[in-house]
Protein backbone atom coordinates (compact mmCIF):
# COMPACT_ATOMS: atom_id res chain seq x y z
CA UNK A 1 0.00 0.00 0.00
CA UNK A 2 0.72 3.44 -0.22
CA UNK A 3 2.58 5.32 2.40
CA UNK A 4 0.25 7.75 2.68
CA UNK A 5 -2.39 5.19 3.14
CA UNK A 6 -0.46 3.39 5.70
CA UNK A 7 0.42 6.29 7.73
CA UNK A 8 -2.73 7.75 7.70
CA UNK A 9 -4.59 4.22 9.57
CA UNK A 10 -2.02 5.44 12.52
CA UNK A 11 -2.23 9.09 12.91
CA UNK A 12 -4.51 11.29 13.87
CA UNK A 13 -6.23 14.09 12.09
CA UNK A 14 -3.81 16.98 13.45
CA UNK A 15 -1.87 19.85 11.31
CA UNK A 16 0.91 18.45 11.95
CA UNK A 17 -0.70 15.15 10.74
CA UNK A 18 -2.08 16.36 7.65
CA UNK A 19 1.07 18.89 6.80
CA UNK A 20 3.00 15.26 7.07
CA UNK A 21 0.22 13.23 4.91
CA UNK A 22 0.41 15.96 2.06
CA UNK A 23 3.91 15.42 2.25
CA UNK A 24 3.07 11.36 1.94
CA UNK A 25 1.06 11.85 -1.01
CA UNK A 26 3.51 14.11 -2.86
CA UNK A 27 6.07 11.05 -2.16
CA UNK A 28 3.62 8.42 -3.16
CA UNK A 29 2.98 10.37 -6.38
CA UNK A 30 6.85 10.92 -7.38
CA UNK A 31 7.44 7.05 -6.49
CA UNK A 32 4.67 5.97 -8.69
CA UNK A 33 5.52 8.86 -11.61
CA UNK A 34 9.51 7.17 -11.25
CA UNK A 35 8.62 3.77 -11.31
CA UNK A 36 6.42 4.17 -14.18
CA UNK A 37 8.83 5.97 -16.34
CA UNK A 38 11.90 3.12 -15.25
CA UNK A 39 9.16 0.73 -16.09
CA UNK A 40 8.76 2.52 -19.51
CA UNK A 41 12.39 2.41 -19.76
CA UNK A 42 12.75 -0.66 -19.46
CA UNK A 43 10.45 -1.67 -22.59
CA UNK A 44 11.78 0.12 -24.81
CA UNK A 45 15.33 -1.07 -23.58
CA UNK A 46 13.56 -4.52 -23.65
CA UNK A 47 12.43 -3.46 -27.42
CA UNK A 48 15.16 -2.40 -28.77
CA UNK A 49 17.60 -5.12 -27.44
CA UNK A 50 15.06 -7.34 -29.02
CA UNK A 51 15.29 -5.43 -32.12
CA UNK A 52 19.08 -5.53 -31.87
CA UNK A 53 19.69 -8.90 -31.43
CA UNK A 54 17.14 -10.12 -34.64
CA UNK A 55 19.33 -7.68 -36.78
CA UNK A 56 22.55 -9.37 -35.33
CA UNK A 57 20.86 -12.62 -36.39
CA UNK A 58 20.12 -11.83 -39.88
CA UNK A 59 23.51 -10.23 -40.15
CA UNK A 60 25.70 -13.42 -38.95
CA UNK A 61 23.35 -15.19 -41.15
CA UNK A 62 24.53 -14.03 -44.08
CA UNK A 63 28.10 -13.74 -42.59
CA UNK A 64 27.73 -17.58 -42.71
CA UNK A 65 26.02 -17.73 -46.54
CA UNK A 66 29.24 -15.20 -47.73
CA UNK A 67 31.75 -17.88 -45.79
CA UNK A 68 29.71 -20.79 -47.43
CA UNK A 69 30.40 -19.08 -50.76
CA UNK A 70 33.90 -18.20 -50.29
CA UNK A 71 34.57 -21.19 -49.19
CA UNK A 72 33.17 -23.04 -52.76
CA UNK A 73 34.72 -20.52 -54.36
CA UNK A 74 38.40 -21.30 -52.59
CA UNK A 75 37.56 -25.08 -53.27
CA UNK A 76 37.35 -23.83 -57.01
CA UNK A 77 40.01 -21.85 -57.35
CA UNK A 78 42.31 -24.60 -56.00
CA UNK A 79 40.61 -27.23 -58.03
CA UNK A 80 41.20 -24.93 -61.32
CA UNK A 81 44.80 -24.62 -60.19
CA UNK A 82 45.26 -28.28 -59.56
CA UNK A 83 43.88 -28.92 -63.61
CA UNK A 84 46.33 -26.42 -64.67
CA UNK A 85 49.25 -27.99 -63.34
CA UNK A 86 48.83 -30.95 -65.07
CA UNK A 87 49.49 -30.58 -68.50
CA UNK A 88 47.25 -32.66 -70.28
CA UNK A 89 44.38 -31.50 -68.12
CA UNK A 90 45.33 -28.10 -68.95
CA UNK A 91 44.70 -29.16 -72.63
CA UNK A 92 41.78 -30.21 -72.15
CA UNK A 93 40.63 -27.07 -70.30
CA UNK A 94 41.74 -24.71 -74.11
CA UNK A 95 40.22 -27.28 -76.01
CA UNK A 96 36.82 -26.93 -73.53
CA UNK A 97 36.30 -23.06 -73.89
CA UNK A 98 37.51 -23.43 -77.75
CA UNK A 99 34.75 -25.68 -78.15
CA UNK A 100 32.01 -23.54 -76.25
CA UNK A 101 33.24 -20.78 -78.13
CA UNK A 102 32.97 -22.53 -81.58
CA UNK A 103 29.77 -24.01 -81.04
CA UNK A 104 28.20 -20.82 -78.92
CA UNK A 105 28.91 -18.78 -82.10
CA UNK A 106 28.42 -20.81 -85.38
CA UNK A 107 25.79 -23.21 -86.74
CA UNK A 108 27.28 -27.21 -86.86
CA UNK A 109 27.34 -27.37 -90.39
CA UNK A 110 30.45 -24.63 -90.01
CA UNK A 111 32.69 -26.86 -87.74
CA UNK A 112 33.97 -29.89 -86.53
CA UNK A 113 36.17 -30.94 -83.78
CA UNK A 114 38.87 -33.35 -83.25
CA UNK A 115 39.46 -33.89 -87.40
CA UNK A 116 42.46 -36.31 -88.50
CA UNK A 117 43.74 -34.84 -91.62
CA UNK A 118 45.39 -36.45 -94.01
CA UNK A 119 48.59 -36.38 -92.59
CA UNK A 120 47.21 -38.25 -90.05
CA UNK A 121 47.59 -35.17 -87.73
CA UNK A 122 44.78 -34.45 -85.27
CA UNK A 123 43.18 -30.80 -85.25
CA UNK A 124 41.53 -29.31 -82.04
CA UNK A 125 38.88 -27.84 -84.41
CA UNK A 126 38.28 -27.30 -88.07
CA UNK A 127 36.02 -24.26 -89.49
CA UNK A 128 34.19 -25.31 -92.67
CA UNK A 129 34.02 -22.52 -94.60
CA UNK A 130 34.43 -21.63 -98.14
CA UNK A 131 36.43 -20.59 -100.49
CA UNK A 132 38.46 -18.63 -100.03
CA UNK A 133 39.65 -18.89 -97.57
CA UNK A 134 38.29 -22.53 -97.04
CA UNK A 135 39.43 -25.05 -94.14
CA UNK A 136 40.90 -23.19 -91.63
CA UNK A 137 42.41 -25.54 -88.51
CA UNK A 138 42.71 -23.98 -84.81
CA UNK A 139 44.73 -25.78 -82.58
CA UNK A 140 44.38 -24.84 -79.11
CA UNK A 141 48.02 -23.93 -76.99
CA UNK A 142 48.70 -23.14 -73.39
CA UNK A 143 51.94 -22.00 -72.21
CA UNK A 144 51.35 -21.55 -68.71
CA UNK A 145 54.32 -22.59 -67.31
CA UNK A 146 56.41 -20.31 -69.55
CA UNK A 147 54.32 -17.56 -68.83
CA UNK A 148 54.05 -18.15 -64.89
CA UNK A 149 57.77 -18.04 -64.74
CA UNK A 150 57.87 -14.75 -66.55
CA UNK A 151 55.17 -13.69 -63.81
CA UNK A 152 57.33 -14.28 -60.93
CA UNK A 153 60.86 -13.58 -62.27
CA UNK A 154 62.53 -11.06 -59.80
CA UNK A 155 66.15 -10.46 -60.54
CA UNK A 156 67.09 -9.66 -63.72
CA UNK A 157 68.92 -12.59 -64.79
CA UNK A 158 65.72 -14.53 -63.56
CA UNK A 159 63.13 -12.30 -65.97
CA UNK A 160 65.72 -13.01 -68.88
CA UNK A 161 65.40 -16.61 -68.48
CA UNK A 162 62.02 -16.78 -68.41
CA UNK A 163 61.47 -14.78 -71.21
CA UNK A 164 63.68 -16.90 -73.40
CA UNK A 165 61.66 -19.76 -71.84
CA UNK A 166 58.28 -17.93 -72.81
CA UNK A 167 59.71 -16.77 -76.51
CA UNK A 168 60.73 -20.42 -77.49
CA UNK A 169 57.76 -22.23 -76.17
CA UNK A 170 55.07 -19.49 -77.95
CA UNK A 171 57.43 -20.07 -81.01
CA UNK A 172 57.82 -24.15 -80.82
CA UNK A 173 54.21 -23.95 -80.74
CA UNK A 174 53.58 -21.82 -83.75
CA UNK A 175 56.18 -23.85 -86.04
CA UNK A 176 54.25 -27.24 -84.36
CA UNK A 177 50.83 -25.63 -85.87
CA UNK A 178 52.53 -24.25 -89.02
CA UNK A 179 53.99 -28.00 -89.90
CA UNK A 180 50.86 -29.92 -89.08
CA UNK A 181 48.14 -27.85 -89.69
CA UNK A 182 48.76 -25.75 -92.67
CA UNK A 183 48.58 -28.25 -95.48
CA UNK A 184 48.21 -27.19 -98.99
CA UNK A 185 45.08 -28.67 -101.19
CA UNK A 186 43.72 -29.40 -97.85
CA UNK A 187 43.30 -26.35 -95.75
CA UNK A 188 43.64 -22.60 -95.62
CA UNK A 189 46.97 -21.28 -95.98
CA UNK A 190 46.76 -20.11 -92.41
CA UNK A 191 45.72 -21.67 -89.29
CA UNK A 192 44.71 -19.98 -85.96
CA UNK A 193 46.70 -21.00 -82.38
CA UNK A 194 43.87 -20.17 -79.48
CA UNK A 195 45.49 -19.40 -76.19
CA UNK A 196 42.49 -19.51 -73.71
CA UNK A 197 44.12 -17.00 -71.58
CA UNK A 198 43.59 -13.09 -72.64
CA UNK A 199 46.57 -12.51 -70.05
CA UNK A 200 49.04 -14.37 -71.55
CA UNK A 201 47.65 -12.82 -75.64
CA UNK A 202 48.17 -9.34 -73.68
CA UNK A 203 51.77 -10.52 -72.45
CA UNK A 204 52.98 -11.55 -75.78
CA UNK A 205 51.23 -8.81 -77.83
CA UNK A 206 52.68 -6.15 -75.77
CA UNK A 207 56.16 -7.25 -74.96
CA UNK A 208 57.02 -10.02 -77.81
CA UNK A 209 56.36 -8.36 -81.13
CA UNK A 210 59.47 -10.48 -82.44
CA UNK A 211 57.33 -13.60 -81.93
CA UNK A 212 54.36 -12.24 -82.82
CA UNK A 213 55.86 -11.14 -86.26
CA UNK A 214 57.00 -14.94 -86.58
CA UNK A 215 53.67 -16.07 -86.37
CA UNK A 216 52.53 -13.66 -89.46
CA UNK A 217 55.00 -15.27 -91.67
CA UNK A 218 54.66 -18.27 -90.95
CA UNK A 219 50.67 -17.22 -90.90
CA UNK A 220 49.51 -18.84 -87.72
CA UNK A 221 47.56 -15.85 -86.39
CA UNK A 222 46.88 -15.84 -82.92
CA UNK A 223 43.30 -15.58 -81.27
CA UNK A 224 42.22 -15.24 -78.00
CA UNK A 225 38.67 -15.76 -76.89
CA UNK A 226 38.03 -12.09 -77.13
CA UNK A 227 39.63 -12.01 -80.43
CA UNK A 228 38.74 -15.21 -81.63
Amino acid sequence: APLAGRIEANVGRSPYDRKKMAVLKIMDEKLLAVTKSVGEGLQQTTAKTTETLTDLRERLAKIDVAQQKISSLSEQVVSLQEVLSNKQARGAFGEIQLNDLITNTLPPSAYEFQVVLSNAKRADCVLRLPNPPGTIVIDSKFPLESYNALRIASSEREKLEAERFFRASVLKHIKDIAEKYIIPGETAESALMFLPSEAIYAELHANFRDVVEVSYRSKVWIVSPTTL
